[in-house]
């Protein structure tokens, strides 16, 4: 069968895409999740995954066309009848993708990656007819998205550009617009579903002609992965049982939890990656002691597989080694896995009955994100904490100077979190070592200061926003921008790529009294900077030669640091930096 590629939505105003590059050819295989294409939008550029495993059989659009969101620039030939040699007669004739006709769809049910849905069509329904609507990609990690909410209703009549559903990311809720003008004929998933980024979720008939042609009954909508997968499980037993050695087995079947979950300890497992583990019998407890060298620490098929061979090896020189010693099992993991699955796995913690003095709240979604989050990182980084004071004396002068100007030339309030941001950016300017991330065994130094900031929403829940560039701001451009970012998540008006895209963050707990912490790295950054409350208190300065004590603001500093690639040293030295421009700051030598 032959599965669509769409061109995806990659933020709420964003309409069209233009294709930088093609990464598969045609005739060439595929495999679920690997990157297919790479696309540019004016919010974001980014890679484009396969939706399915296959061959890629057609291309619709060339390098350097720009498309509609929806449009349908590829297709894949599944490997539910990818035994066929070439590509279909019908994709022959067409000698360009610029000559190809507008893409028609088949009479045969086309399936969604994920969600098996036969088409409810008849011959009189013409290309462009019907439009489907698929799960938006919200963000470079986000894989699947919740359906919070159908604003529209089968029949109803919408507009394109105009709201048609709610939907929930582990980045941001947002609103999903309907990418074309007409009726809402098919709904593919029901409210609370969590769907995989790429699904078709609705149908919108565009024409009367298509709107007759879905009167038909609907068939239920199947899910799951049965047609897909199924055959990739198939293929993938099947070689798994032509690369294991035709001898009778010394070690007895592993023991564990051989069901992959699609989460687990803060890690995901895409579809292809749990498929090939529950073929070749690799349990949970082995994944989790493999180094993952996707984004953010993901485990990709490339490492299960160079995982297996392994295992092979081990296997066999275990074997050869058996006549000459003690015919004993051979271990099925590596000797240090057990050790490895400790450190990476968190305590099982009894559950306790507290009895009826209690109140039980289950965490909410957004909740158990955040504390997934908060796991990962700690066991992806090892966390060092330096702190400092600063007298921020002259940066509460300026303000209590400047405040009431401020608010009526800018029209926004001056609050102290730009002064410390400004602080911030021109501390790691001098450190560019500290504004890093880490991917596998490689440090990425990135060119700009991408600075995110810590925000608390209404219901007690946090998001992250980014303010890209900062180090082009000055102390007025990062308070609208810190202002413009901080009121939207309030109000979950913030986009997908106002979320991402971070390279090192500010915690402001001032506000709430905190006199000094150590925060948790927002991976996969290296570092994090908290500011906290500010106090008057008596310090000894030396003035003229004499010491002193005066009454100053003073504050404390922290900075958290990731110390693979980030030793005390640099640390410290980047803390100094930020101290030295937080004093440096006074009503005389502010620029606003």
């Amino acid at each position: 069968m032959k599965v669509d590629v769409v061109m995806p939505k990659m933020g709420e105003s964003v309409q069209e895409g233009k294709i930088l590059r093609w990464v598969k050819n045609i005739g060439e295989r595929v495999e679920r999740d690997e990157v297919l294409l790479e696309i540019s939008t004016d919010k974001v550029d980014t890679e484009v995954p396969s939706p399915a495993s296959g061959t890629l059989v057609e291309r619709l659009a060339n390098e350097g066309d720009t498309v509609e969101v929806g449009t349908v620039i590829a297709r894949i030939e599944t490997e539910v009848t990818e035994n066929i040699p070439a590509p279909a007669p019908s994709a022959a004739p067409s000698p360009t993708p610029q000559q190809s006709p507008p893409p028609v769809r088949e009479e045969t049910p086309i399936p969604s990656p994920v969600v098996a849905v036969p088409k409810a069509t008849s011959p009189s329904v013409e290309a462009g007819q019907l439009v489907d609507v698929v799960m938006p990609k919200m963000g470079e990690s986000v894989q699947e998205g919740k359906i919070l909410r159908w604003v529209k209703n089968i029949g109803e009549r919408v507009e394109r550009d105009e709201v048609l559903l709610e939907i929930s990311t582990d980045k941001v809720d947002t609103e999903v617009p309907s990418p074309a003008s007409g009726v809402l004929v098919e709904r593919l998933a029901n409210e609370g579903d969590t769907v995989e980024v790429g699904t078709v979720i609705a149908r919108i008939a565009t024409s009367t002609v298509a709107m007759q042609a879905t009167q038909a009954p609907a068939q239920p909508v199947s899910t799951g992965t049965s047609s897909v997968e199924s055959s990739v499980r198939a293929q993938q037993t099947t070689n798994g049982t032509a690369a294991t050695p035709s001898v009778t087995p010394v070690a007895p079947a592993p023991t564990g939890t051989t069901k992959i979950p699609r989460q687990h300890s803060g890690r995901f497992y895409s579809p292809l990656v749990r498929t090939i583990a529950e073929a070749e019998g690799v349990t949970l407890e082995e994944l989790e002691t493999i180094q993952g060298t996707g984004l953010e620490g993901r485990v990709t098929k490339s490492d299960l597989l160079r995982y297996l061979e392994q295992r092979k090896s081990r296997r066999q020189s275990v074997e050869v080694s058996t006549p000459t010693i003690a015919p004993t099992p051979s271990p099925t993991i590596p000797p240090t896995s057990a050790a490895a699955s400790t450190a990476t796995t968190p305590p099982q913690i009894p559950k306790t009955t507290w009895g009826p003095e209690v109140d039980i709240i289950p965490m909410d979604r957004v909740r158990q994100l955040i504390a997934e989050h908060m796991v990962r990182s700690k066991h992806t980084s090892p966390h060092v904490t330096s702190v400092a004071e600063a007298d921020v004396t002259g940066i509460i002068r300026a303000h209590q100077l400047f405040r009431e100007e401020f608010q009526q030339r800018e029209g926004i309030k001056l609050t102290l979190t730009p002064f410390f941001a400004k602080a911030i950016v021109d501390g790691v300017r001098q450190y560019p070592m500290v504004n890093v991330s880490v991917e596998g065994t490689n440090i990425v130094v990135h060119r700009n200061i991408n600075l995110s900031f810590a925000t608390l929403l209404p219901d007690g829940n946090l998001i992250v926003p980014v303010v890209k560039k900062a180090q082009l701001l000055n102390i007025t451009g990062l308070a609208h921008a810190i202002t413009d970012l901080a009121t939207r998540a309030r109000n979950k008006k913030l986009n997908p790529d106002e979320i991402q895209g971070g390279t090192i963050s500010l915690t402001n707990m001032g506000p709430w009294g905190s006199l000094f912490g150590t925060p948790v790295i927002n991976q996969p950054q290296a570092a994090i900077i908290g500011v906290y409350a500010v106090q008057k208190r008596p310090v000894v300065k030396e003035i003229n030669g004499e010491d002193v004590i005066m009454i100053r603001h003073m504050m404390y500093v922290t900075i958290t640091y990731d110390h693979r690639v980030i030793d005390g040293a640099l640390g410290s030295s980047c803390l100094r930096a930020i101290v030295q421009a937080l004093e440096s700051m006074n009503p005389e030598t502010v620029q606003l």
